[in-house]
């Protein structure tokens, strides 16, 4: 504003002093025009919005030729208080080793004062501010001079970072992905949105933008998880993000909680699926390939369509109510979070052991029902299918970490659906044999080989390799 305003000598420092104070500054100032410099202005601002090419800049230098020499009326600070808790959320957000950038359009000094402050910039660490650079040699020289520092935050205007992307746009984003913490001041919302989509292209990591005004909805638009909050300058920031919270403050609890959980539970969820799946068409391989490769179905349509829903469904969804560490837990060591970034949880190495599994239990189920049943086809059925149901009941309560009261509720209940259904499908089942003690140690058996060895590596595995969070629990 000091150079378009009338010559004074108190603006800049006036100015400073508030912006290190962490005060919002605003510079009011006004222009007298008369009729004829309001018709000119009116004109060419009129043809300049009618241009078919370089429309914004043809305005936007209309509008320039008319801010010059206002008369100054007065400066504003207006302190922009911090929400309630956003120092430990960002303590929590970085033990959890997630990388934070400020991006605003507040002054550079205003910026710098409110990353202190929040505490975005821990004590020990350093901050370099990137001087203004309008050239390539600039800011060549200037990247090289912040590529000596260790463990430093850095400070970049918005106009200094518009050149630097323009001449060395990999180089910059390489080093402000190793800093812990970056503060882009004086940015338009178009590079908000700028800044989110390159950090995406060349660290290839998953961003979640945080805002809470209209100036951060192209930010939000552009990240892959976009959070809004809802304050005094409006809802529409809100309102285009994926998720609306009330306070900066449930974010920790919104990513190290709820993020984690159900990262966790998806995990479970999509692997149990693929088991519940490929354990059912390897028994259908199995008999197949033993008769001859008929084209003769295991099981009738009714008791695979029972299969996929009622007795098997309840007990797998309620996989989503499953949780390892209790919230209290894992908000006091948000490092838990950090293991995720393993993937770990949900990989090709987990889709593999799962697939393994699910082909050792369909085996299992199909060759022993094969060497234990006597008389009659309908036996194997019998057999084999209740097997099947008790496996896949036995399979997710050796999955489960923390019991809730509907899980063992859809485990009781999916089991007693099942005994009723023996008993009613006479067309399927063979009643009498189903009531005799030959058909009940039939069962079990098959049950008992193919789970068994699966709980025994799991205890093994827990006692030789426990995970992380045992020792919190």
């Amino acid at each position: 504003m000091s150079s378009i305003v009338q010559y004074n000598d108190w603006l800049d420092e006036e100015c400073g002093n508030m912006a290190r104070e962490g005060l919002r500054t605003l510079v009011v100032g006004k222009k007298t025009l008369t009729e004829e410099q309001y018709q000119d202005f009116e004109q060419r601002y009129g043809q300049a919005k009618l241009s078919i090419q370089d429309r914004a800049a043809k305005v936007a230098a209309v509008v320039e030729g008319l801010e010059r020499d206002l008369e100054l009326l007065c400066l504003t600070g207006v302190e922009d208080k911090l929400q309630y808790n956003v120092r430990p959320t960002l303590e929590q957000l970085r033990n959890a080793g997630i990388k934070i950038w400020m991006l605003t359009g507040d002054k550079l000094e205003t910026a710098t004062c409110i990353a202190k402050s929040s505490r975005l910039v821990s004590r020990t660490q350093t901050i370099h501010t990137l001087r203004p650079v309008t050239s390539r040699t600039e800011a060549h020289l200037e990247l090289n001079a912040f590529r000596r520092k260790n463990d430093c935050a850095l400070v970049i205007k918005g106009d200094s970072l518009e050149v630097c992307l323009k001449y060395y746009e990999h180089e910059f984003m390489e080093l402000a992905s190793q800093c812990p913490a970056v503060i882009c001041c004086r940015c338009s919302p178009t590079q908000k949105a700028e800044v989110v989509r390159l950090i995406k292209q060349h660290t290839g990591k998953t961003t979640c933008a945080i805002g809470d005004g209209g100036n951060d909805v192209s930010m939000i638009q552009a990240a892959d998880a976009g959070i809004g909050i809802v304050g005094k300058e409006g809802k529409q920031a809100s309102l285009a993000a994926d998720f609306s919270i009330l306070q900066f403050s449930y974010i920790a609890k919104l990513l190290l909680e709820h993020g984690r959980n159900s990262y966790k539970r998806s995990a479970s969820l999509s692997q149990f699926v693929i088991h519940r799946g490929l354990i059912i068409s390897t028994m259908q391989v199995v008999f197949s390939s033993v008769f001859f490769f008929a084209s003769v179905a295991l099981y009738p349509g009714v008791l695979m369509v029972g299969y996929a829903t009622v007795y098997t469904m309840f007990p797998v969804f309620s996989l989503v109510l499953d949780k390892d560490v209790p919230s209290k837990i894992v908000l006091t060591f948000p490092e838990l979070y950090k293991d995720l970034t393993k993937g770990r949880s949900l990989s090709f190495k987990t889709f593999f052991v799962w697939v393994f599994i699910s082909i050792y239990q369909g085996a299992v189920l199909m060759y022993g029902a094969l060497l234990l049943f006597e008389e009659e086809f309908i036996h194997i059925v019998a057999i084999s299918f209740s097997a099947l149901i008790l496996t896949e009941l036995l399979m997710v309560a050796m999955t489960v970490r923390t019991w809730h009261w509907l899980m063992v509720i859809a485990e009781i209940f999916s089991l007693a659906l099942y005994i009723a259904s023996l008993l009613l499908f006479r067309d399927f089942f063979d009643s009498a044999f189903i009531l005799t003690w030959g058909f009940v140690w039939r069962v079990m058996v098959i049950t008992l080989v193919s789970c068994l060895p699966l709980y025994i590596i799991k205890y093994l595995r827990t006692k030789l390799s426990p995970p992380s969070y045992s020792k919190l629990t």
